[in-house]
């Protein structure tokens, strides 16, 4: 589908919404206007209108994500019409580095696809050309006053990798990256910008609070406490990714370095969000309460008490300090297995915009795109892959982890990967390194009990 037609759909599908909202909305005022109020009637129909209310709001946000990136396409169309990109020498002021208010060497107005800075890096590395040169240590010199220096690691691939890329006639779009399985979890983080300098962050935490007494009588002395603070340390993470690229491949495949380039971002982005999730001791896997789901034939039914006793937990541990609600996070399997269970069943108490006859709500939305749906009390489940789904005693389980999503920390630099480069130090092989990298740091354990877990046998590979 066009993005115009599928932008198209969502705005009759919300147009739709809208005009039965706001019928909704005359009835109330019809209703209220009675002498005698139906209250069972108002409080039926306002539940409707504010189930209306959140799925129009959900449709509006995705429209204005999606015109914004036609706008986008139709200006890098128009961009591409009017001028082609030729190297040509700059004049004598422009061959110095400006950091301040200017556009950047290399930036998305002017080089999306990043086909200008991949060029510059071939020619820099194999040729030696002066104009690439400049161009790439002015961008040198605008990284290093925004993020500081690298740390890498090794590996090689030649031309063998690009089987498909080395035909001159290979028809490039066609190209099937790696799957990954990206960052559904980082993405809905609260975010901060890592500090410019340090390999730790500290984080002050109120452990001890005061407390308010009743005065005893009047006059009488007021009862003093004293507040106390722990101090959270997180370390700062090196995330990075290294590899070798031949010039047989550079030079004779179609995209090889783009597609390579593409591949080393989302594996870097993959792993931030891998690490977050199951790294030992700080992951969510490792602070996260379990709440044990023991059965040897799960049910989705038997399986949702316990999101809420996950859920009552994480209120419990920040009352006052939840600026949001809690989210579900679970494996693509899961929520599919949890689509697949018919129930007769209905819950007890009701969540506007879900009906009563329904024990949740499917966005129909892909991977990686924000929240999937919501639980039959409308919590919103967030989808990632990067879950572990080899746990337990037979290897075979996954987990479910439930959070507020303001207690998910995570600082980055503003644009990571902070670096893509090639050296001259493969020259002797007839290599271009390649390299990305990005530091970043994180915490859960904020409030204690704020992050809970769902394990066990109940959590096996499911059987549809």
């Amino acid at each position: 589908m066009k993005l115009a037609d599928l932008i198209a759909g969502l705005k009759a599908d919300r147009d739709a919404k809208l005009a039965e909202r706001n019928a909704h909305a005359q009835t109330l005022e019809d209703l209220r206007s009675q002498d005698e109020v139906d209250e069972v009637s108002v409080s039926e129909i306002r539940a409707k209108k504010n189930g209306l209310d959140a799925e129009i709001d959900v449709l509006s946000e995705r429209i204005v994500e999606l015109e914004a990136e036609q706008a986008r396409d139709e200006a890098m169309v128009r961009l591409s019409a009017e001028s082609t990109p030729v190297v040509t020498a700059r004049a004598a002021y422009d061959q110095v580095a400006r950091v301040g208010g200017e556009a950047r060497t290399y930036n998305p107005e002017t080089d999306r696809s990043g086909a200008m800075f991949l060029g510059d890096v071939l020619r820099n590395a194999m040729f030696g050309d002066i104009d690439s040169r400049e161009r790439l240590a002015r961008h040198r010199q605008e990284e290093l006053v925004e993020r500081g220096a690298a740390i890498v690691q090794r590996g090689a691939v030649c031309t063998n990798a690009f089987a498909g890329l080395t035909i001159p006639q290979y028809l490039t779009d066609l190209v099937a990256p790696n799957a990954k399985a990206g960052r559904p979890l980082a993405d809905i983080a609260r975010k901060h910008v890592l500090p410019a300098e340090g390999m730790t962050v500290n984080i002050g935490r109120v452990t001890t609070g005061t407390e308010a007494a009743i005065q005893t009588s009047q006059n009488s002395g007021v009862t003093e406490s004293s507040i106390d603070d722990t101090l959270l340390t997180l370390d700062v993470i090196t995330n990075q990714a290294w590899q070798s690229v031949s010039r047989q491949a550079a030079e004779r495949s179609t995209g090889a370095l783009d597609v390579t380039v593409d591949d080393l971002v989302r594996g870097y982005h993959t792993r931030l969000d891998a690490t977050l999730i199951n790294q030992a001791t700080t992951g969510l896997s490792a602070v996260a309460v379990a709440n044990t789901y023991t059965d040897a034939s799960p049910t989705a039914a038997e399986l949702y008490p316990k999101v809420l006793a996950g859920l009552s937990a994480v209120e419990a541990a920040l009352l006052d300090q939840a600026s949001s609600g809690s989210v579900c996070v679970m494996h693509s399997r899961r929520w599919y297995w949890m689509q697949s269970q018919v129930s007769s069943s209905w819950p007890f108490v009701g969540q506007p915009g879900i009906n009563v006859q329904q024990g949740g709500v499917n966005y129909g939305e892909l991977y990686g795109a924000g929240f999937r749906g919501l639980l039959p009390n409308g919590t919103p489940v967030v989808v990632d892959n990067n879950i572990a789904t080899n746990l337990g005693a037979g290897t075979n389980e996954d987990e479910i982890y439930i959070v507020n999503a303001n207690e998910v920390h995570l600082c980055e630099d503003p644009s990571p990967p902070m670096f893509i480069r090639a050296d001259q130090a493969g020259a002797t092989d007839l290599k271009i390194p390649l390299v990305v990298y990005g530091y970043f740091a994180y915490t859960f354990n904020r409030y204690t009990g704020a992050a809970q877990k769902i394990s066990g046998t109940g959590l096996v590979s499911p059987t549809f």
